[in-house]
């Protein structure tokens, strides 16, 4: 292994790979170090294994950060139309599934190949299978201890990202460097990730695992519109991930099971309309049938519609229109999709990535305090960010 490099990424995920590209291809000779044995594990298994790779609809008002506007000038400089025109480049088909999300039309391996190719134009050199064991500074810049040696270089990068999926190599590794060089980290949790119940809950809600639906999810005043999951844990599918960012333990969440639809005005009507129906049967109109039968059950166990007072009716409606439910907690980083919090983003110059304390150390990516929704907004954060901090090492 040469020793000395001008810039050392450590991470080969999305931020590291463009990061390196970047540096290399502007004439920097660039190691890129990750202990796993292969590169872009991360992308390989998002989105299904097919990359949701950005969003077109990607602005600031898309991320979590104790300074939501550190973001922009990264976002701004490298867009998500210029990520797709790379893609373009390498005859890579894609496709938008639903609200702005691009992803490859084949497999994410081609996202990963890209990112290689692109450190290939510039000769930047891979090291798998490499664990960085210390990292020490002195005026020249760094020197790391790793398990193939000891690496010199005078421009470090952390893309490590957090610690989501820890069954993949993830950890803190990039915070605690942080700390090493006196930079604030924020608090970190779980972010993207199912919620789930307590037990007494979990009893009741058992023959719903498996029902999906398409839902209205509310944590504080921010609320999503996608599908709901109910699962054997608690809650899941995108509008929970969604919402979990914001949902802190303690905390209500209000569930909309049918959005759009006034389903106590749709009781009333059917109970002169269709007197003699089941409210299951009326219920099953506008919710899966499963659902709807729990419901019935549970708010109008006896009778057909023109047994059901206005006394029933309402609370029944507000189960699907208005359920309120306080999750006991989340699955965990076991399989949160990224981590809330890291580098705080005060301790970074926003253009470049910088440290502001300890010039040549730079942090992107996952590890830095700015997390994107659920979505493609988070590789787009992984470009962006790498990307301006490559054309600054």
């Amino acid at each position: 292994m040469n020793l000395r490099y001008d810039v050392v990424v450590a991470g080969a995920g999305a931020a590291g790979m463009m990061c390196a590209a970047q540096a290399a291809q502007r004439g920097r000779k660039v190691l890129v170090i990750d202990h796993a044995k292969a590169p872009g594990e991360k992308i390989r298994i998002s989105g299904g294994g097919r990359c949701n790779f950005t969003n077109i609809n990607t602005t600031p008002n898309n991320f979590l950060s104790e300074n939501p506007r550190f973001c922009i000038s990264a976002l701004r400089r490298y867009r998500p139309k210029d990520f797709i025109a790379l893609v373009d480049s390498y005859g890579i088909a894609h496709h938008e599934k639903t609200l702005g999300q691009l992803f490859c039309d084949g497999s994410a391996r081609q996202i990963i190949d890209l990112l290689l190719a692109e450190m290939g134009k510039g000769d930047a050199e891979l090291r798998l299978a490499t664990s960085i064991q210390a990292i020490s500074h002195n005026d020249t810049g760094f020197t790391l201890q790793t398990s193939a040696g000891e690496v010199a270089c005078a421009r470090l990068v952390i893309a490590t990202g957090g610690k989501s999926i820890p069954k993949m190599g993830a950890s803190g590794f990039g915070y605690d460097v942080a700390r090493q060089f006196g930079l604030a980290v924020t608090d970190t949790r779980p972010a993207l990730v199912p919620l789930t119940f307590d037990v007494s809950l979990l009893e009741r809600t058992a023959p719903l695992a498996g029902v999906a639906v398409d839902a209205t999810v509310a944590a504080g005043k921010t609320r999503f519109a996608e599908a709901l999951l109910f699962t054997h844990r608690g809650l899941s599918g995108p509008s929970i991930l969604q919402a979990s960012s914001y949902w802190r333990e303690g905390q209500e969440i209000a569930v909309d099971l049918a959005p759009g639809q006034d389903v106590y005005a749709h009781l009333r009507a059917a109970r002169t309309s269709r007197a003699k129906a089941a409210p299951a049967t009326i219920l099953a109109e506008l919710l899966p049938k499963r659902l709807a039968q729990y419901l019935a059950e549970t708010h109008a166990p006896k009778g057909n519609m023109a047994d059901q007072s206005d006394k029933v009716l309402r609370p029944l409606a507000e189960a699907v229109n208005a359920w309120r439910v306080k999750p006991v907690g989340s699955e965990g980083y076991r399989t949160a999709e990224v981590t809330l919090g890291g580098v705080d983003t005060n301790e970074l110059e926003s253009r470049t990535l910088e440290s502001r304390k300890v010039p040549g150390l730079y942090f992107i990516g996952e590890v830095v305090d700015v997390t994107g929704w659920l979505g493609g907004y988070n590789f787009q954060w992984a470009w962006a960010s790498g990307w301006s901090a490559g054309q600054s090492v």
